[in-house]
């Protein structure tokens, strides 16, 4: 997708004037705002836009020049620039892709142990210290909000928030069955098991993208009970908050308090109502998700960890990683991360084109 001078024109003045207004001091609250938003989504396109139309204007003066003695130098510095202007112009589409406006909020990480009993739960808390290792790397703050414990130290569930810079861009195409191929703790006779963990990863809302009446909610206080059905503490604590429309139910025991527990409940809340929003709102986009890297779609096999072998397959794009210690212990993630944007950036470029 070849850029044309015009837009490029357009976009520079574009950038300009947001830069101008922001820095009269005129703009206050809504209009400061949406002035910020606006100036910092628009500014890594201008930057390299401005790239791209220097090094164009520099091309069409070198190709002017008629002094001989300059001659070789305008050539060698030519050749430099028609070799570099591809990749900026690259750079340039993809930057201009339409831009999934979750792209930029922190996310709801939600990991369940699916079929496999023990062994699904145990590989639950591997995925779980899987994205806390590499959510430290890239700078990230994890919180848990709940988490459902076995008595091996596995999870049948935990619920975490992830904040920090582009969370949601990052981690996106996690969400699927991821699956497990090893030989598990509990079984004495050295078989291999496969089982499996569903994880998603939901953007998360501000409080003004989602709007929960009071009378729309059943909020029902009981006492936490741990594994064994031991008491976790001795006052009624545990939070369940019925969202009376829509039928989803959310339960948080983990903390001590009543008042913590109703507060986290109610962002897990409004993150499941505004990931409901977002689906409805994309419904007529569906066919257009499902020919990227992935739809979203929990019951979608997406990877497979294969210990016997020592590799990671990622069946969206077809790469096998022989690294899997490295890819749970965070940094190889990056790498599969890196390739599911790329391929889905490929992927919608080539959809603009056709």
């Amino acid at each position: 997708m070849s850029v044309s001078d015009q837009r490029l024109s357009q976009i520079i003045a574009r950038f300009a004037e947001l830069e101008a207004r922001l820095a009269s001091g005129t703009l206050e609250g809504s209009d400061f705002i949406a002035a910020s938003r606006d100036y910092a989504e628009l500014e890594p396109v201008a930057r390299v836009a401005e790239q791209v139309r220097s090094m164009r204007v520099e091309l069409e003066s070198l190709a002017a020049l008629d002094d001989p003695e300059m001659r070789d130098l305008a050539e060698e510095e030519m050749g430099r620039l028609k070799a570099e202007l591809p990749d900026a112009e690259h750079r340039l589409s993809i930057a201009m892709l339409p831009r999934d406006t979750a792209d930029v909020r922190p996310a709801m990480l939600e990991i369940r142990a699916g079929t496999g009993g023990d062994e699904a739960a145990l590989f639950a808390a591997d995925l779980f210290r899987m994205y806390e290792r590499f959510a430290a790397e890239q700078g990230w703050r994890v919180e848990v909000i709940s988490a459902n414990a076995n008595e091996l130290g596995g999870f049948k569930e935990v619920v975490a928030n992830v904040a920090g810079q582009g969370v949601f861009a990052r981690l996106k195409f996690e969400s699927g069955v991821h699956r497990v191929q090893r030989v598990p703790v509990t079984e004495s006779g050295g078989r291999i098991h496969t089982s499996a963990a569903t994880v998603a990863v939901l953007p998360e809302p501000d409080e003004v993208d989602v709007q929960i009446e009071d009378k729309d909610l059943k909020i029902d206080i009981y006492r936490a009970s741990g594994a064994g059905g031991q008491h976790v503490n001795t006052t009624d604590s545990a939070v369940r908050i019925t969202h009376l429309p829509s039928g989803l139910v959310v339960i948080c025991q983990d903390e001590r308090s009543q008042h913590k527990n109703k507060a986290k409940a109610m962002q897990v809340l409004r993150t499941r109502l505004y990931e409901k929003m977002r689906d409805e709102a994309q419904g007529t986009e569906a066919e257009a998700r499902r020919a990227m890297v992935g739809s979203g779609d929990r019951s979608e096999r997406i990877r497979t960890y294969n210990f016997p072998q020592g590799r990671v397959t990622d069946h969206r794009i077809n790469l096998t990683l022989h690294r899997l210690p490295e890819v749970l212990e965070g940094p190889g993630l990056g790498e599969l991360v890196d390739a599911l944007i790329a391929e889905d950036q490929a992927k919608r470029l080539a959809a603009m084109d056709a």
